[in-house]
């Protein structure tokens, strides 16, 4: 099973709860700044709900983004000791963004959030029926635009990266015959076309 590390910017963002984090596969470290002295009661019960899956780090010193290079050198850390790992920082910081794309082109699975619930393993978990699969797929293929897989073997690995390689093969297949049944997509051979 992937771990999946979530790292907030709480300085950025403050989370309610952490109550969707508490499953086996996420561990959360929570970045606190300097002077942030208070932190809401539900929020705190949520991460010690977690156990050792949970965890404070309280910056000692102050200075431009000092919380930033403080979750840069944490991935750095825990993508050494663990390179399949899945990196969500949570920031509305879009000043991560270079060094997301740097570690993409490295191969380190990472993205940035603006909201826990955001987190894409979460949204695609909540996926339970096919139905909900077939829109979430839509929406993705929709976003793609011109670059939409043009092979049935790069369809089913973009639907399988899509639900974070969660579904089995069956799984993701039956989903490609659904969305052939519905007219969304024409396979002939190892082609693929689209009418969405």
């Amino acid at each position: 099973m992937r771990i999946n590390y979530v790292l907030i910017d709480f300085e950025n963002i403050q989370p309610d709860s952490l109550e969707q984090l508490d499953h086996d596969q996420f561990k959360v470290l929570v970045f606190v700044g300097m002077y942030q002295e208070k932190l809401p009661f539900e929020f705190a019960a949520s991460l010690q709900r977690l156990g050792d899956r949970g965890k404070y780090i309280k910056l000692t010193g102050n200075g431009p983004n000092a919380l930033d290079f403080h979750i840069t050198y944490y991935i750095g850390q825990l993508a050494a000791a663990d390179p399949t790992a899945y990196f969500h920082i949570i920031s509305k910081d879009a000043g991560y963004d270079p060094l997301i794309q740097h570690l993409k082109a490295t191969k380190i699975l990472v993205g940035r959030v603006t909201s826990v619930s955001d987190i894409p393993l979460l949204k695609t978990s909540n996926c339970k029926s096919s139905t909900d699969r077939i829109e979430m797929i839509l929406g993705r293929l929709r976003g793609l635009k011109a670059a939409k897989p043009k092979k049935v073997e790069t369809l089913t690995s973009t639907i399988a990266a899509l639900f974070q390689k969660q579904l089995s093969d069956k799984e993701v297949s039956g989903l490609i015959n659904e969305l052939s049944t519905k007219g969304y997509v024409t396979v002939s051979g190892t082609k693929v076309s689209y009418a969405i």
